[in-house]
């Protein structure tokens, strides 16, 4: 049996335990780690889109199409828009009945009125149709594909460059609002008439759980099976 003294024995345990963890942990530069979030990450920025459509005058409106496609992107600057709606007519004899028509309608479908711009331009381009835009929020991230690294050279146990960048394409598409991922929204305001309600119940020494149908019920039904 050969004998080593404590100084000995720290020492090569010490040197065990760094070359253990230099096999678990090799060296890395930084530039790849096995977090889909770090390698590819989500950046969330502002941009302008906006629509046009065919204004003549207050009677007749828009036709069936652009009344669809305007109502349709109104429902979608009240989901997901930020800041104000803008409404940019062409300058001339028309342009101050189409900012009231817009306008209006616009306030009818929920707009704050406070939110709606209106303002107007020179047809250089012969366009003569009303522009609506506003500003919303796009989250995206990097292209997928970087096959530059070799998959059979797995000496360094990293990841390969694309790790992740599949389900970062798809939170990026499938989030609601972007804003999200950068701030948490705010809470809503609380609901009173409920809170009291359930505080009163709770005070009278009553169950404050919602009551259960039958069809509701959790209970295992009693039928076995005969043998």
């Amino acid at each position: 049996m050969t004998r080593f003294s404590s100084h000995m024995l720290r020492t090569a345990c010490v040197a065990a335990v760094l070359m253990a963890g230099s096999c678990a942990a090799p060296f890395n530069d930084g530039s790849i780690v096995a977090d889909g979030l770090a390698n590819h990450p989500i950046t969330v920025a502002p941009h302008f889109q906006s629509i046009r459509v065919a204004f003549s005058d207050a009677s007749a409106g828009l036709t069936p199409e652009d009344g669809a496609q305007f109502n349709g992107f109104v429902e979608d600057y009240l989901s997901r828009g930020d800041g104000s709606i803008s409404v940019n007519a062409p300058r001339g004899p028309n342009s101050t009945a189409a900012l009231t028509w817009f306008g209006e309608h616009l306030a009818r479908m929920g707009v704050p009125r406070g939110r709606i711009l209106v303002g107007t331009r020179d047809t250089a381009d012969g366009d003569g149709r009303v522009e609506i835009g506003y500003i919303v929020y796009a989250a995206r991230t990097d292209r997928c594909g970087d096959w530059s690294k070799d998959a059979s050279e797995t000496s360094a146990n990293l990841p390969m460059p694309d790790f992740g960048c599949a389900v970062q394409h798809n939170v990026a598409a499938m989030v609601a609002d972007p804003r999200d991922l950068v701030a948490p929204r705010g809470m809503d305001a609380g609901d009173a008439t409920r809170r009291e309600t359930v505080v009163g119940t709770y005070e009278k020494a009553q169950s404050t759980a919602a009551a259960k149908s039958a069809d509701q019920s959790g209970a295992v039904s009693n039928a076995v099976s005969s043998q």
